[in-house]
């Protein structure tokens, strides 16, 4: 057994579950910008403490009542809020499910509780916050100021900051005809994410002591 072999996620990030999130919506201000989509994408690590993407999670969500939506930024996303065959559920379901998921996650892996990768992360994470705060989340599974922001992360690894630019350089497959999707973008994050994360460690990185 190597000196690498039987990482656990929990001693790789002081207890803290990295999870990536996405949200679509309907402009840039969360106190009152409709979230349109939300994704998140669970990673896990192998026994040599390589991380790799799991599973995503993603919803349609219905605009919250009295939401502000911009025709610039549906036209930017793509997004079609009134589309019949969308299967939007209401906010709070959406994110009462998926906290349910990130929960779980965190109990399973013994972490202490998650913590949200975003690129761009001050944006997603400020939705994610005016969305709890608006639903009455009284079991918010996600640090309430801490996150990884994977755009600063890739800036510093790979001298991109702008999400496609920087798969690119980490060999992350892009396809810009299928960004702005929550899902799409939350899996790319997530495998950018893994790349930096693993390159590191490949490079001699800090990594946890075992006995």
């Amino acid at each position: 057994m190597t000196e690498a072999s039987g990482q656990r996620i929990c001693d790789r990030f002081r207890g803290f579950l990295p999870v990536v999130v996405d949200v679509e919506t309907g402009g840039f201000v969360a106190a009152t910008d409709a979230i349109l989509e939300i994704a998140a994408t669970i990673v896990r690590m192998d026994e040599d403490g390589n991380l790799g993407v799991h599973r995503t999670f993603n919803f349609h969500v219905k605009p919250f009542e009295g939401a502000n939506i911009e025709q610039a930024a549906l036209d930017f996303t793509g997004i079609d809020p009134w589309h019949p065959f969308r299967e939007a559920v209401d906010e709070a379901q959406a994110f009462d499910e998926l906290f349910k998921v990130v929960r779980k996650e965190v109990r399973d892996q013994s972490c202490n509780r998650a913590i949200l990768v975003g690129h761009n992360a001050h944006f997603d994470a400020g939705f994610v916050n005016a969305a709890v705060e608006r639903c009455a989340i009284k079991r918010n599974p996600f640090h309430p100021f801490s996150f990884f922001d994977t755009a600063t992360l890739a800036g510093l690894a790979y001298g991109q900051t702008v999400l496609a630019k920087a798969c690119k350089e980490a060999g992350v497959a892009f396809d810009n005809a299928e960004a702005h999707s929550a899902a799409y973008d939350a899996e790319r994050t997530a495998e950018l994410f893994c790349e930096i994360v693993n390159r590191w460690k490949d490079s001699g990185g800090w990594m946890p002591a075992f006995s």
